[in-house]
């Protein structure tokens, strides 16, 4: 069992706090297998509501595939209390966003995609299903009167305890 951390780095202006929005967030993910070293060429998705059952025993995981390649049975689970929030405090730094437990897989690549919240600060609005799959997403919220945006995000995976 491997636990793997994503680090999320962005820029916020005006945002007080940017979340993964539901158990029904999807984390977009490439992966490279840890027995052969494929890598993934398509993204896949992991998420809190997908529940797949091991071959054998009772566990579940959130993902699972077959590598192309060599055949092994790869299977990654969300650890539940590890999903957080960026927030204006972190502005600049890595943080981690959630980790992983993954067999057999490591993941390589993310995607921010669609499905995330955004709050502005000061009590403004909260920004629903806010898409970053450019990179960057931006509006304006009419209760602080401002413009408020989320952009150069970029991110790593970093092995934890």
């Amino acid at each position: 069992m491997v636990k793997i951390a994503l680090r999320v780095k962005a820029t916020l202006e005006n945002i007080e706090e940017l979340k993964p929005f539901g158990p029904e967030f999807r984390w977009c993910l490439k992966f490279t297998c840890s027995n052969c070293g494929e890598k993934s060429e398509k993204w896949n998705y992991v998420s809190l509501s997908d529940e797949v059952p091991a071959q054998h025993g009772k566990d579940t995981y959130h993902f699972s595939s077959k590598c192309k390649l060599c055949s092994r049975v790869n299977t990654v689970s969300i650890i539940k209390d590890s999903i957080k929030s960026y927030t204006i405090d972190d502005q600049d730094t890595f943080k981690p966003l959630v980790v992983f437990d993954c067999r057999g897989v490591e993941p390589i690549d993310f995607s921010a995609r669609d499905g995330w919240t955004a709050k502005a600060i000061d009590g403004g609005k909260e920004f629903t299903d806010v898409d970053l799959t450019e990179n960057s997403w931006a509006e304006y919220c009419d209760k602080i009167k401002q413009p408020v945006a989320i952009y150069e995000i970029e991110h790593t995976f970093d092995r934890v305890k």
